[in-house]
């Protein structure tokens, strides 16, 4: 419910609404900076981690989400698989561990100028310094296909890996649109469907169609040649710097070129779009523009982090390092002594493969690795598919005290 009022005059807010809004704005007891994050994904979560410890005594912070749990996320890939499902963890009990509070309701708009927040519910939350980290939207770029989503990948893939099994599918065409959300689960699925169906010692036509230039050419060209070596073993077909179309069920075509594959299943990557939230600047498709401080552009003390953001690569362990450069810039402005510092991104993946995984790992620069490595062992650690200099080991030591395996 939106705020609002009605002829007779009586506000729509709801009481608990009106009451959030009264304890929200009571006057500070303290001059301690208040700072809102809004969102419960890896960005936002990083944040408060990262403010705890950075800026315990001089910020007091407060989430806006409105999930219940944190789940992770890159795991679900594995689900269809037949692999445990992907961990979740109470939100409550994070936003807690992190000295922070937790509202469950959903940013909509922000007033830069009264540095105020609305939300869905009707509250309006004053902050003197603001973290959008809410996310981005996917949207089905294929009709004709089965869209990766890892909200519901499970249901989703899990009936096509029936259908291979039982030797109904030949041939599957994994396509990426033009404008690419993160591209590993692609590799993954295609990967792990060639896996399933050599166990069960099944014949399958697999074609992996992408806009790059070489197979994961973000992770610059050693991992790129090793992740291609990989594809070639499983015997899939890869078609680079190529934009398809699927006109119809079972049908790709393959621009340039005007190729045309006849194929039993699509599987295609989403399109992401920036959130629908009102009253900041945005870019290209929705995005939100940061600088290299992870700040809004005139927009005040308002920084954004993760997918929102307008930057190109859509990755959690990017997203937890815009979290951190805006963390500390928020820090500094509360009046701890520290250097602010700038985005520079390194990029750290583990591409899961049916067997053992790979872990790729590059420092972005333009549109390619500058340098990449490439290894069978993990290089960073904890050896988890986020890295996240504060979210990981707090999730690590979580799953070492619970039994829970990483």
């Amino acid at each position: 419910m939106t705020s609002d009022s009605s002829s007779t005059g009586r506000s729509l807010v709801p009481a608990w609404a009106a009451s959030l809004y009264t304890r929200m704005n009571a006057p500070p007891a303290s001059s301690k900076l208040r700072v809102v994050i809004a969102g419960g994904g890896v960005a936002g979560l990083e944040t408060a981690l990262a403010l705890a410890e950075l800026a315990p005594e001089t910020t007091t912070r407060v989430l806006i989400a409105p999930n219940a749990d944190f789940v992770y996320r890159p795991m679900a890939v594995q689900e269809p698989f037949a692999y445990p499902a992907a961990r979740h963890y109470r939100l409550e009990q994070i936003v807690a561990d992190a000295d922070a509070e937790l509202v469950a309701d959903e940013v909509t708009r922000v007033e830069p100028e009264k540095q105020i927040v609305h939300t869905r519910a009707g509250a309006q939350v004053q902050y003197d310094a603001l973290v959008l980290a809410v996310g981005a939207v996917a949207r089905p770029r294929y009709p004709h296909a089965i869209t990766i989503d890892d909200r519901r990948l499970d249901d989703a893939f899990h009936g096509l890996l029936q259908d291979v099994e039982g030797g109904y599918i030949r041939a599957i065409a994994f396509v990426s649109p033009g404008r690419m959300a993160w591209p590993l689960p692609l590799y993954e699925l295609a990967l792990m469907t060639a896996a399933r169906a050599y166990d069960v010692n099944l014949e399958i036509d697999l074609t992996l169609i992408t806009p790059e230039e070489r197979p994961l050419a973000i992770f610059g060209a050693r991992a790129s040649s090793a992740v291609l070596e990989l594809l070639e073993q499983a015997h899939i077909e890869t078609v680079n710097s190529a934009y398809a179309e699927v006109p119809r069920e079972g049908e790709v075509v393959i621009h340039p070129g005007d190729r045309r594959l006849h194929v039993d299943r699509v599987v295609a990557l989403p399109e992401l779009y920036g959130p629908p939230i009102g009253g900041v600047p945005l870019g290209e498709n929705g995005f939100i523009p940061v600088d290299s401080f992870a700040q809004v552009p005139g927009a005040g003390p308002i920084y954004a982090a993760g997918d929102a953001t307008q930057f190109a690569i859509k990755h959690g362990g990017l997203a937890a390092q815009q979290a951190d450069i805006a963390a500390i810039s928020i820090a500094a402005m509360a009046g701890e002594e520290m250097p602010r510092r700038r985005f520079e991104p390194m990029i750290h993946g583990m591409l899961l493969t049916g067997d053992k995984p790979l872990y790729l790992a590059a420092r972005i620069s333009g549109s390619l690795g500058s340098t990449s490595d490439v290894t069978d062992s993990p290089t960073w650690w904890p050896p988890t598919k986020i890295v996240a200099p504060y979210l990981a080991p707090y999730l690590d030591e979580r799953d070492t005290k619970t039994g829970t395996p990483s």
